[in-house]
């Protein structure tokens, strides 16, 4: 049984998209989204008042996300965004505190929210409405983010707070650590016949494998 009201009508075709979207790759569902082409969506995210959404290119949206772009929601580029990551951009509060959180209540609010480029975004993070998240910045998994995070820092926690902060000079020494090491690896892995086919292989390497 299907309703025949303005609220039906304008949610079913969000509805029958995130359908259609299950039986797609991260790709594919991203350009049925209408998302930029570099964009990975992967299965069970969800988008909110998806025409509210601004988003860069080359961003990772992970598994079950909750994007609620209703109040207003930027995402820098090369930014991802952790599997179970909820990002609010309204509050029902104080519609429940009055009760009135019927369909339509004026006492819902709305604040935008920005996330910055080249951000790292853990999984099951909570990002609440009107928080801006600098750029280069990393949130940890399982923290709740309730203010701005500055940019270039890793916050972590419930309320999230500042425990690193790290410029160009840190940035390009871990560069430099993870590809020699990945380098390792790979040689390592071609010995043994298993290399893959990009990235590091898996598996444990000893410095004195």
């Amino acid at each position: 049984m299907f309703f025949d009201d303005e609220r039906s009508n304008r949610l079913r075709p969000q509805i029958l998209t995130e359908l259609v979207g299950e039986y797609m790759n991260d790709a594919e569902r991203a350009k049925l989204y209408g998302l930029p082409e570099t964009t990975r969506i992967r299965q069970r995210a969800k988008i909110v008042s998806p025409d509210n959404l601004k988003i860069g290119e080359h961003c990772w949206i992970g598994e079950g996300a909750v994007l609620d772009a209703s109040g207003g929601l930027e995402i820098g580029e090369h930014t991802s965004i952790g599997l179970n990551t909820l990002v609010f951009t309204h509050s029902s509060w104080l519609a429940n505190m009055t009760l009135q959180n019927h369909s339509g209540s004026d006492l819902i609010e709305r604040k935008p929210v920005r996330i910055g480029k080249g951000c790292f975004i853990g999984g099951l993070v909570v990002i609440m409405a009107g928080v801006t998240i600098g750029d280069f910045a990393t949130v940890q998994p399982n923290s709740v983010v309730a203010k701005d995070v500055p940019a270039r820092s890793l916050v972590a926690g419930n309320p999230a707070r500042v425990f690193q902060r790290y410029d160009e000079e840190y940035i390009a020494s871990e560069v430099e650590r993870v590809r020699t090491e990945n380098e390792r690896r790979r040689a390592l892995a071609e010995e043994r016949g298993d290399a893959p086919s990009w990235g590091a292989p898996a598996g444990e390497f000893t410095p004195e494998s």
